[in-house]
């Protein structure tokens, strides 16, 4: 049975039959081709008969692996290597035929490549996945040709093989990369310089002249019956939260990919930079409900807990409370923080319906709302409008470009930060933000 599974006929071989069939038809007609039919199914006899104990003579002649890694990066260029070995005493053909993961629609894969004699191969194809999971991958199928091209034996390796998508690691390495070669101004990003600084209690001591007599600690000087006074050093950690709108907003998507993960991969690279700047960072996703809320803590071992955590972040189809928000923010996050806001409002008036809770949130924290560019509008915005139907969608897509940059004034006006981008440049964008955050000292 293993047998019959494992041979497939080649093409060569149906031409071969069909020219010996039209011999046989012919020779009705023509007697003399009888006979040369006859040898045609011969030489074909034979020919199978020779393709068949070379191949399938010697037992496990090509080894095949796939490699994986243990995580895919989520919207990036994913390398799947594969090494072959020929164990033959002659030159193969091979077709490789991988089964790729259903999420990647892709049935058309084939690598071809000719093997000497003993021969090992290696190469490597690109998956770029738009959706995090499990991805599971199939047989790695391996067709084996001789010279004779009769037949083709088939080898099956590594069935069911499981890699976890994450959000992006790729993009995160890249812009750590950038941060400690000081290389950020290459895509946008540039250092200024710090124009003021706040302080945070380090210990209390005994004082000595030329302390400030407004850091004295009074509890402390009742108990001990001499002067104590507060010492501070300037503070180098502090809270940054990411906060994730997964309602129905953050379910569009750009170029394949949804706002939601444009929005993790962006947290994540970003998490990773504040941490290398000594901030805590913390992370919190909500919907009708706050489903996620990491504290924020400053270790950088903390980034495999956030990774995880947007692992399994998911687009809820409801309408975001940015109420509970807010009763959550004031309940847990009792410090002054940076919390960058990933949502979307398309109109108006959904923003004024929010901006309550925003500037409730804005007076106790640093707020930065950011807002996507719906970027399919400007097709639109580029075409020349010949008829009256182009002139409304043009007008409609202009009425949206405006509202987007409308929604930023009204934030503005009731002094909360914003970002308006695109959703490519979020991470750029956002890394921008923050360092201009810090340097004016804002927070």
């Amino acid at each position: 049975m293993n047998f019959i599974k494992s041979l497939y006929i080649h093409k060569q071989l149906y031409i071969y039959i069909a020219v010996t069939a039209v011999c046989f038809l012919i020779s009705y007609w023509v007697p003399l081709l009888y006979p040369l039919a006859w040898i045609l199914i011969c030489i074909i006899v034979v020919v199978l008969f020779l393709d068949l104990l070379l191949l399938y003579q010697p037992k496990n002649a090509i080894n095949a692996r796939r490699i994986l890694p243990d995580k895919f990066s989520n919207s990036d260029n994913n390398p799947v290597p594969i090494t072959i070995s020929n164990k033959y005493s002659f030159k193969t053909y091979i077709d490789v035929i991988d089964e790729l993961p259903v999420q990647f629609q892709r049935r058309d894969f084939l690598y071809q490549v000719a093997l000497k004699p003993n021969e090992n191969h290696d190469f490597d194809y690109l998956v770029k996945p738009v959706d995090r999971g499990e991805y599971y991958f199939g047989h790695l199928n391996i067709f084996v040709s001789s010279a004779l091209k009769i037949i083709k034996r088939k080898y099956q390796f590594q069935n069911q093989q499981m890699v976890m998508v994450y959000p992006s690691i790729i993009q995160m390495q890249k812009y750590d990369f950038l941060a400690i070669s000081n290389s950020l101004t290459e895509f946008g990003l540039k250092k200024i310089r710090r124009i003021g600084n706040t302080s945070e209690f380090e210990q209390i001591k005994d004082y000595v002249n030329g302390d400030d007599f407004r850091t004295v600690n009074w509890k402390a000087t009742a108990k001990r019956g001499q002067l104590m006074v507060n010492q501070y050093q300037d503070e180098k950690s502090q809270p940054i939260y990411s906060i994730i709108d997964t309602g129905r907003v953050m379910k569009m998507p750009f170029n394949g990919l949804k706002l939601l993960d444009y929005a993790i991969n962006s947290t994540l690279a970003f998490s990773n930079v504040a941490l290398k700047k000594h901030d805590k960072v913390g992370m919190i996703s909500f919907s009708k409900k706050v489903d996620t809320l990491l504290p924020a803590v400053q270790k950088l071992t903390y980034l495999n807990r956030i990774l995880e955590a947007l692992y399994n972040i998911d687009t809820q189809f409801n309408d975001s409370d940015f109420g509970l928000l807010y009763a959550q923010l004031k309940r847990k996050v009792t410090h002054r923080s940076l919390l960058l806001l990933y949502t979307n409002f398309e109109h108006i008036s959904a923003l004024k319906r929010q901006m309550p809770y925003l500037q409730a949130i804005s007076k106790k924290h640093m707020l930065v709302v950011v807002l996507f560019e719906n970027t399919e509008l400007d097709t639109i915005l580029k075409e020349h409008a010949e008829d009256l139907q182009s002139i409304y969608h043009k007008t409609i897509a202009e009425k949206f470009a405006y509202e987007k940059r409308l929604m930023v004034k009204e934030l503005q006006k009731h002094g909360i930060q914003s970002i308006l981008t695109t959703p490519e440049n979020l991470t750029i964008n956002t890394i921008n933000k923050y360092l201009e955050i810090k340097a004016r000292g804002l927070l």
